[in-house]
This record gives structure tokens, sequence and C-alpha cells, in this order.
């Protein structure tokens, strides 16, 4: 049974609860920071990395703190996880030192689920292995939100109706690409996926309904009002070689292509490889996104520690 407050993929949120952590994230951003740091006043929250991070980490324990948590990082460098200690038995440790609830990150799809069933506690996934991010997919959705439908926090089957948002790249390994291509059809976009064989297969539009594979990137541009471009996870191809060379001619969101689409707003959820699938025009531009996907990181995973510990939005 599933522990109240976890989050371990976007499907275990209806709409209506999507709307209520957005909804919550604004408030929670919107409030007098002395008061919003009352609100979890001493609770206990541990960030559990087994992968390097800036961008998750930190906004969690940025998102924590500010509403007055106690975060302690526990990473596999500076623990008994080195030692080979197991999942299960670090998350009981984390229990009895009286943690409430915790974030993690791992290399291994569906270790969220394995800590909460060991543990009892409200699990954050932070990113487990190609599985899913769910708190990426909320902040992207949060930032498109804001660019498309002025801010709104409300989503339903119609929210997103008439837009078309590509995602390009390494779809293969990436849980951001996942948990999105999970979402955004939900709220009636129209999600093209773009990539070469090797890092877009053709059972990636079995993902759900809602997905086209368009391997032109030249013929997928035009259909867009959002491209989001990813990385190539090097560190997961495990063997597989790429003509980089090739890959860039093909995707790369490049002068070229940015000059053709002038109205194409552009996200990546980082770490950006600059040169590799995006140039510095792209990335730094007055369309680019990227910075702003950042900001709203930490209001949606405010919202999210918020909720895994009990607080609920006021409206």
């Amino acid at each position: 049974m599933r522990v109240a407050g976890s989050l371990l993929g976007v499907e275990d949120l209806s709409l209506a609860e999507v709307s209520a952590l957005l909804t919550l994230a604004g408030e929670l951003e919107a409030e007098d920071p002395l008061a919003r740091s009352r609100l979890l006043l001493k609770r206990r929250v541990a960030l559990l990395f087994y992968e390097s991070s800036t961008r998750t980490r930190t906004s969690f324990e940025l998102a924590a703190k500010a509403l007055g948590a106690d975060t302690t990082l526990v990473s596999s460098k500076s623990s008994s996880i080195e030692k080979g200690e197991s999942l299960k038995d670090t998350g009981l440790t984390l229990r009895a030192l009286g943690v409430e609830a915790i974030i993690l990150r791992s290399a291994f799809a569906g270790s969220p689920a394995l800590l909460e069933r060991a543990t009892g506690l409200p699990v954050l996934n932070a990113g487990d292995g190609a599985h899913q991010h769910p708190s990426q997919a909320l902040l992207d959705l949060r930032t498109l939100l804001r660019v498309l439908r002025g801010g709104t926090a409300e989503t339903t089957a119609q929210t997103l109706a008439g837009v078309t948002i590509t995602i390009c790249g390494d779809i293969l390994h990436s849980r951001v690409a996942r948990s999105n291509a999970l979402l955004l059809p939900r709220l009636g976009a129209r999600v093209l996926l773009s990539g070469p064989l090797p890092l877009l297969p053709e059972v990636a539009a079995a993902m759900g309904p809602g997905l086209t594979i368009e391997r032109d990137f030249d013929a997928a541009l035009p259909q867009s009002d959002v491209v989001m471009m990813l990385r190539i996870q090097a560190e997961r191809l495990a063997g597989l070689h790429l003509d980089l060379h090739e890959y860039r001619a093909a995707f790369q969101l490049n002068e070229k292509r940015l000059a053709a689409h002038p109205r194409l707003w552009v996200m990546h959820p980082g770490p950006m490889i600059r040169g590799q699938e995006i140039v510095d025009a792209a990335a730094d531009g007055a369309r680019s996104l990227i910075e702003e996907q950042v900001r709203h990181g930490v209001a949606v995973r405010m919202a999210l520690v918020a909720r895994a510990l009990g607080v609920r939005a006021s409206s």
C-alpha cells in the first residue's frame, strides 16, 4: 500500500492532485519567508543521494530548509553505503534516527518503491535509473503553464490541448523524458519524440498515449511550440558507440535551427553539454526557459516536501 505523501512516479498523481500540488507551490512561494519557515519547523528530512546531482539535490535541500525542516545529506561517498550497506538498512537507520521523509536518487529503477516498503516513510523519487523523475516533470509543467497558459495551476485533460512539445535526444536513458511523456499527454499535449534509433527505440511510442516518434528533427520543429533538449547520458551507454558529428548534424539545437523557428520555446532539464545537443544561442537566448525551470524547481519541491509531511493547499 502506498504511503501517504510519497511520490514515486507521475502516474501516482491524478490531475486534481497535480493541480493541488501546483496550487500549494504557488502559495508557499508567495508566503512570508518567516511564516513559511515555521510550517515544518524541526521536522527531519533526509536526502539520500546515490548519484551525483546539482539542481535536484540543491533545490530539494533549499525547499526543505525554506519550510523550516532539518535536513541531512547522505551520499554514497560519505556513509556506510560505501561499505556495502543495503538501501533497506540505510533507510531503517534513518528512520531510527527520527527522519520523517526521505528524498532518494538512485541508479536503480524501482529503488524508491523498495525504500518506501522497507521503512513505511514517505519517499520522494528524485530520479531512479532510467525510470522516472517526477518532480522534474512537475516543474517542467509549471514552467509550461507560465508561458503558455498564464501561470494557471489548473490541470485538466484539456489544459495543454493544441500544444506540441518535442523531446529530443537520449530518450532511452532519460527518466525526465519518461516522466514528461507520461504526464504531458494527460493534459492534452501532443508529444513528439526525436532521436536516433539507438537512443530512441520504436517501443518508446508505447510508453503511453499521445506520443509520436519523429526521427527527423527538422520535421519535428515546425510542428512544435516547445522543444526540450536532452543530453546523451554517456554514463549509461554501456559500450554503445555514437558518431557525435552525425548526432550534432541531425539533432543539435543550433543557430540555424533556432533562426528558422524564432517562436520556439527552449527547455533542458540539465546538465547541458553545450556544443553537443545545444548551443549557447539556444541555451541563453530570449526564448530559453532553462533558468526558469530551475527556479520553479524550488517551489514545486517545497510543495512536495510539505505534502510528504502532511501540509495541503489552503484553497
